[in-house]
């Protein structure tokens, strides 16, 4: 990794990509993913076509990059990356960056009307923000990245921050964002919208509103991606559309359609079946806490099995600190990466997360996801539930074979 924006600028320019129509881009801790599949099916129902740069990818590489809601081909990207090797010379990319690269010229290229980007670390010397932004999201800030991007929330928010720019709005849906966030909108002069303050939204068991500056929808039914905090990335999502009304007008029913019909694989994603199967990219101890609470919320199962995958630099007491008192049984394994921590030492994180407890917690070590869930799917009865977590290419390591239907061998 090399945190400078200079090169990839220097090789933007040499391929000419210049985007002619309203620029998104999402930066934050957690939601960005969500925040960009809300962004992206309000559009599609207001009639919009639309660009899409996410990441990283479940299983197939081509999932990083849509155009009017669906992945592109493979066979579509290759003259991009082409072009990128051919205009970059002698100017060293990383991956992420070179990647980054050839999906911008794509979408460039493409009879768009908007173009939603996903930063991938921080937002300074992020590849994504290369490109200026129409109208920037912040969707939280918390712990992550701390070796590259600062060791508090007021460190990392600063760097999130620099995804602004002068004179365009900026949507910040995190309810208590650090004052580095504000100060520097404030310091170039940003338009910022602020959760509490230039938008609101509020709910009842049934149905839930939004208000804003100068607008409000009432009686709309709650997102199609579930979890507690979606309300949060759906109220965002909707600020971006209204600070960007004069040039991306969307009407309510197609907020409404939008938000009824978002699909996002891997984030809190229930999936039917004996057991019921839980699929969450949750990777640090903010996203896991909200996991914990959204599992909480579901109801009873008699026992909770916990599928773990994960990097070995993420904080793994502070995740399991959230999620262990909801686990009845482990099954840690190893990913496909040399970042991972090995199942062994997720078994070692665990166990003295569970340091005192009374229960006997069964704990196993496993090569990877899919023979993981495999041996909890042996273990678990039909009435209990499975939670997959800890990492993309752990869900994804299920995925990978496609989406599993579980049917539990035996009862009690």
């Amino acid at each position: 990794m090399d945190l400078s924006l200079e090169r990839t600028v220097e090789v933007a320019r040499r391929l000419g990509i210049r985007f002619e129509v309203p620029v998104i881009t999402v930066a934050g801790t957690n939601g960005k993913g969500s925040t960009c599949a809300m962004l992206e099916s309000i559009a599609l129902q207001a009639g919009w076509r639309t660009g899409l740069y996410q990441k990283p990818e479940l299983v197939h590489f081509e999932e990083r990059c849509r155009v009017g809601g669906e992945p592109v081909d493979a066979a579509a990207l290759l003259p991009h990356f082409e072009a990128v090797e051919a205009s970059r010379g002698d100017i060293t990319l990383t991956k992420f960056e070179f990647t980054t690269l050839a999906i911008a010229r794509l979408l460039s290229q493409a009879p768009l009307d908007v173009v939603i980007l996903e930063v991938g670390l921080g937002g300074r010397y992020d590849a994504v923000n290369a490109f200026d932004t129409d109208c920037a999201v912040i969707t939280s800030v918390d712990l992550d990245h701390m070796e590259w991007l600062g060791p508090d929330r007021e460190s990392i928010g600063r760097e999130k921050a620099q995804v602004m720019r002068p004179g365009r709005p900026a949507v910040v849906s995190d309810p208590v964002p650090p004052a580095s966030v504000v100060e520097h909108a404030n310091a170039i002069g940003t338009d910022l919208w602020l959760l509490g303050r230039d938008y609101n939204y509020a709910g009842d068991r049934q149905q839930w509103s939004w208000s804003g500056r100068g607008r409000r929808i009432n009686g709309m039914a709650y997102p199609a991606l579930r979890g507690a905090n979606q309300l949060l990335n759906a109220a965002g999502a909707i600020a971006v559309f209204e600070a960007l009304r004069g040039r991306l007008p969307v009407t309510a029913q197609a907020i409404r359609n939008g938000l009824a019909l978002v699909e996002l694989p891997g984030r809190f994603q229930i999936v039917p079946g004996q057991p019921t199967l839980v699929l969450d990219v949750a990777h640090n101890p903010h996203s896991v806490a909200a996991l914990a609470e959204n599992l909480d919320q579901m109801g009873f199962y008699p026992r909770t099995h916990a599928v773990l995958g994960a990097m070995r630099d993420k904080d793994l007491a502070g995740m399991l600190s959230r999620l262990r008192p909801l686990v009845d049984a482990w099954y840690c394994c190893d990913l496909p990466t040399s970042r991972a921590a090995r199942a062994a030492e997720l078994a070692e994180a665990v166990s003295r997360a569970g340091a005192g407890d009374p229960r006997a917690v069964p704990l196993s070590c496993h090569a990877s996801p899919a023979e993981a869930l495999a041996a909890a799917v042996a273990a678990a009865d039909p009435v209990d539930r499975i939670v997959v977590f800890g990492s993309f290419y752990t869900v994804g390591g299920v995925l990978a074979a496609g989406l599993p239907r579980l049917g539990a061998p035996h009862v009690g």
